[in-house]
C-alpha cells in the first residue's frame, strides 16, 4: 500500500498530505514572525513550486506580494545541468524584501545561477523558502532561510513536483522505490 506508479517508475509514498500541510503553516509562522511589520514580495519558482506557494500564501498573515518565474534545469529523472530562463521577471525589487520559493533544492544550480540576477537589482533582502531539501546532493552550498524538509538523494514525485510531467497533482510526496 501506498505505491503509485507514475509513466515506467514505481514510487513509495514519503511524505503524508498531513506531514506537508503541518509543515507549511509552521513555515509560514515563522515568515510571518520575521516579516512582521514589513511586506516582502514572493518569487515563487515554476513549475514545482506552485503548490507549495500556494499553500504557504494562504496561512500568511502579513501583507505581502506574489509573482512567479520559471527557472528550469531538469529532464526525466536527472538535472540537465542548463538552467532555463522561460517565464521572466517583470516585477521591480529593487529594495524590496524578497523570498524566493523553491519546491525542492538539491545540487543548488539552478538557484546558484539565478541569485546573482536577482542580487543584481539590489533587493534590501533576499531569503530562500524549500519545501524540500537534498542536502547530500549539493554541489553548490546556498544559504536556505526556511527548510520544510530535508530528505535523502532519491527522486520524488508529488505535491507540484513531477517525472516527466505526471504527478504534480498527487496531494502527498513520493520517493522512487
Amino acid at each position: 500500500m501506498g505505491l503509485i506508479k507514475v509513466h515506467d517508475k514505481t514510487f513509495e509514498i514519503y511524505l503524508s498530505e498531513d506531514t506537508i500541510q503541518k509543515r507549511v503553516q509552521e513555515l509560514a509562522a515563522a515568515i510571518n514572525t520575521d516579516y512582521a511589520g514589513k511586506r516582502p514580495m514572493f518569487i515563487a519558482i515554476l513549475n514545482g513550486s506552485f503548490m507549495f506557494a500556494s499553500d504557504l500564501f494562504k496561512h500568511l498573515t502579513i501583507e505581502a506580494e506574489l509573482c512567479f518565474i520559471k527557472l528550469a534545469s531538469y529532464k526525466g529523472l536527472k538535472s540537465s545541468g542548463n538552467v532555463v530562463t522561460s517565464i521572466g521577471l517583470e516585477d521591480d525589487i529593487f529594495n524590496k524584501e524578497i523570498v524566493i520559493v523553491e519546491d525542492i533544492v538539491d545540487t543548488g544550480k539552478t538557484l546558484h545561477n539565478f541569485l546573482p540576477k536577482l542580487e543584481h537589482q539590489q533587493p534590501k533582502s533576499l531569503r530562500i523558502a524549500t519545501l524540500l531539501h537534498k542536502s547530500e546532493a549539493t554541489e553548490f552550498p546556498l544559504k536556505l532561510d526556511y527548510i520544510g524538509f530535508d530528505i535523502p538523494n532519491k527522486f520524488v514525485v508529488g505535491y507540484g513536483l513531477d517525472y516527466d510531467g505526471l504527478g504534480r497533482n498527487l496531494k502527498e510526496i513520493y520517493q522512487l522505490v
